[in-house]
């Protein structure tokens, strides 16, 4: 029994790794090769910007649709269900035939994602309930993976020969791996309906709403990494293999601090001192490809990547600590990631806008220097003691 047990986990434990993996590569894939979607395209800034604003936009708003969701089809349903959408939004790219089909992939995509994002935090305390913070540092540190091997694979299948929708399109088949796993594994997840009701409570605590704020403002500066940090380089000549690599290595260290810092975490309920560490390693990454974007563009990338990377991780596990039951908390963590993605979508567009009006990219770094510094101060509410009152056990 307890080797049946061990392998469900373990089992389990594979499933997040695929999950996880296809969580980014949509969004990641385009920004190495924007030069030749352009140009078959015709695609301007504020295009370009949609390929992230809008799937990040749904997923914020799925979120809060979630948590119904799961009330009326259950978690293994909804999981399978949203991994087919991801997979039909990466497999149509293969056959779009200018930017708004291509836009209208991202958004199938996001609204696949969107479900899973909002499902899986309160699966993994359900399933892992002593190990939260290191299995949920492994799915986050997938995430972050996905994004750097989306980002790097696009220009190795150019080379190749392939045109650029084919090459987006070879991202259905990581999708179909995991789409096929689930089908297995999760027949043996029992998960809680959630209470349909949760939702509505949460939206009147004001820690829900300032733990969405903190997430929003520094995934705001995933998006516009994610969407722009190639074309920055690119626009000084580089090239989209040399900038994609760039973007590996900011994908590289989210990985790793997604993975690391929930671990070095884990022996104290207090994050706020890794929180503000991962705040420091951004106010230095955004600062560095503001003013000296030449000196150290590998150092700059990675250091906005360890930051983005584990508060991202330390985020979820941070919603998760608020509420003792796993039902109650994946809520509390879905509604962090809806209100905190809606905010996120807004970062690759105010980045636009504000090259249209500076002619460059530096005051977009320097507005998500601004978030992050924000953010600093918000992280001073995520006391522990002071949980049980900013956020009471609901039923």
């Amino acid at each position: 029994m307890t080797d049946t047990h061990a392998g469900r986990d373990w089992a389990m434990l594979a499933l997040v790794v695929l999950i996880g993996l296809n969580l980014r590569p949509f969004l990641a894939a385009p920004a190495p090769i924007l030069a030749e979607i352009v140009a078959d395209t015709g695609l301007g800034y504020g295009g370009i910007a949609m390929l992230t604003l809008l799937p990040m936009f749904l997923m914020g708003l799925g979120a809060f649709v979630a948590p119904g969701l799961q009330v009326k089809l259950g978690a293994r349903r909804g999981l399978l269900i949203a991994l087919f959408i991801l997979l039909a939004g990466s497999a149509l790219r293969l056959v779009v035939w200018d930017g708004a089909s291509l836009i209208l992939t991202a958004a199938l995509s996001g609204i696949g994602v969107a479900f899973i994002q909002a499902a899986f935090p309160g699966i993994i305390k359900a399933r892992f309930p002593a190990h939260v913070p290191v299995v949920t540092g492994l799915y986050s540190a997938m995430i972050m993976a996905g994004g750097a091997f989306g980002a790097r694979l696009m220009p190795v299948l150019m080379h190749a020969g392939y045109g650029w929708r084919a090459a987006l399109a070879w991202l259905a088949l990581p999708v179909a791996i995991a789409l096929a796993a689930s089908w297995r594994v999760l027949s043996d997840v029992q998960s809680d309906k959630p209470d349909g009701t949760l939702t509505r409570q949460l939206l009147r605590r004001p820690r829900t709403w300032v733990l969405m704020a903190a997430f929003g403002l520094i995934n705001a500066g995933y998006t516009s990494m994610i969407a722009w940090l190639a074309p920055y380089y690119q626009a000084q000549g580089w090239t989209s293999a040399d900038s994609s690599g760039l973007v590996a290595v900011m994908a590289a260290c989210q990985a790793a601090a997604a993975l690391g810092l929930p671990i070095l975490a884990r022996g104290n309920v207090d994050r706020r001192r890794w929180l503000w560490l991962t705040i420091a390693f951004q106010a230095i990454g955004f600062f560095g490809l503001a003013s000296f974007p030449a000196v150290a563009p590998a150092v700059w990338a990675g250091l906005c990547g360890a930051g983005l990377g584990g508060s991202f991780a330390l985020a979820i596990v941070t919603a998760l600590d608020h509420l003792p039951r796993p039902e109650q908390a994946g809520a509390l963590a879905a509604l962090m990631q809806g209100g905190g993605f809606l905010i996120a979508a807004i970062g690759p567009y105010a980045m636009a806008l504000l090259h249209d009006w500076t002619g460059g990219f530096a005051a977009g770094w320097a507005l998500h220097l601004g978030c992050v510094l924000v953010t600093a101060l918000l992280y001073l509410r995520f006391d522990p003691r002071h949980y049980p009152a900013a956020m009471p056990a609901t039923g």
